[in-house]
């Protein structure tokens, strides 16, 4: 909660406020999947079987998905000083996880893998571009349809 909310809270605070004093800027929040939608532990039983307790914490699905109504909140609120703020909600990004993850996760995913870290880079630069100048207070999901299942 530190990290995910008063870290983006702070920084929104802080970097957006110097934004609104000059009448211009965009902000892009990042959230998870797990924001959205509730973690499926099946993923993680390869750990249950291997003897570690581990389940994906509340917390972290907590503090995404407050991402959304912060955005919201900051969109509504600078939204007078042309100042937008929007959501990029990530799906899984491939970082060399156990093999027994990646076979759950993909089979999860209607494209069939992960992303890479820099698929993200052709909506952050639409989100801060003037190509973007009408949308704010939106959440953009990158998740190879994750989430549309």
């Amino acid at each position: 909660m530190s990290v995910n909310v008063k870290g983006t809270f702070l920084c929104c605070q802080v970097f957006g406020g110097a934004m609104a004093a000059k009448g211009r800027g965009s902000i892009v929040n990042i959230a998870s999947i797990y924001g959205m939608v509730s973690p499926d532990q099946s993923l993680y039983q390869y750990r249950r079987d291997r003897g570690e307790v581990f389940y994906k914490p509340v917390a972290y699905s907590a503090s995404k998905s407050s991402l959304y109504n912060l955005t919201r909140y900051l969109a509504a609120y600078w939204g007078a000083k042309n100042l937008r703020v929007n959501t990029l909600t990530l799906g899984g990004i491939y970082n060399n996880q156990d093999p027994q993850f990646l076979e759950r996760y993909q089979a999860k995913v209607p494209l069939g893998l992960m992303s890479t870290v820099d698929e993200y880079n052709g909506v952050v630069q639409f989100l801060l571009s003037d190509a973007a100048s009408y949308v704010t207070g939106a959440n953009i999901v990158v998740d190879g349809g994750f989430t549309a299942l």
